[in-house]
């Protein structure tokens, strides 16, 4: 029998980790709530669970602090994806999160049957599809699919797993135009044309780490969206 993936809910509102928790629970997931971010991080070392649901304005801890915190003790393989969910819905909030290894932002009030659709995409892309052998490249840009490694001119780039996928997506269509509800759709699973703004955040992310010092090969096109090329 197919084991059901875990969910640790963290929420210190009693009312809405009891919601989002039948909701999952519903949709086929093994839920575990807690109020606190000492109790979460006391469970992710206990259950070690597959996905983390996190608000960030918790009592003690707040879930940026407790996302930092498993970041620093997971990685490769083990990567335990985290999805914000918060009040906290400022630019520089959402940045925040992303940049700390979020693997979405998701602000209240909120949607039940979104929050599940987000949780079931990142459990997806989480999963991956399996090793695929063989390597994508472009100029001196160099992506190997089955240890998702990364080099630019032969050096190393550590990316994070949205970086990593939003580059993949990138490189399987090089020198097309990508419009951005394409990228959206591709790399994050679903249009959240709302949000938009997390994939100019994600692009530059990407550019800062790809073509900081070096020729660029992420460009924009106004008013459409992104290409992998060669700069004319």
């Amino acid at each position: 029998m197919e084991t059901m993936a875990r969910v640790l809910v963290v929420d210190d509102e009693p009312h809405i980790g009891e919601l989002v928790g039948v909701a999952l629970r519903y949709s086929g997931f093994d839920v575990t709530s807690v109020l606190t971010g000492r109790e979460a991080l006391n469970e992710v070392r206990l259950s070690r669970p597959d996905l983390v649901v996190l608000d960030v304005m918790l009592p003690d801890l707040d879930g940026f602090e407790v996302a930092k915190r498993i970041r620093e003790t997971d990685g490769g393989a083990d990567r335990m994806p985290v999805i914000f969910l918060t009040a906290r819905d400022t630019t520089a909030d959402k940045i925040t999160g992303l940049h700390i290894g979020g693997d979405d932002y998701v602000t209240k009030p909120f949607s039940v049957e979104e929050l599940v659709a987000r949780v079931q995409a990142v459990m997806r892309r989480s999963a991956g599809s399996g090793p695929d052998a063989h390597r994508l490249s472009f100029a001196d840009l160099v992506l190997d699919e089955d240890t998702r490694e990364v080099w630019r001119a032969g050096e190393v780039v550590e990316l994070t797993a949205t970086e990593y996928r939003l580059l993949h997506y990138l490189l399987q269509n090089a020198r097309r135009v990508l419009t951005r509800a394409q990228i959206l759709e591709h790399v994050w699973d679903y249009d959240f044309t709302s949000n938009a703004s997390v994939l100019e955040t994600y692009v530059s992310y990407l550019r800062h780490k790809i073509d900081d010092g070096r020729r660029p090969l992420i460009h924009t096109v106004r008013g459409v969206g992104y290409s992998l090329r060669e700069p004319r």
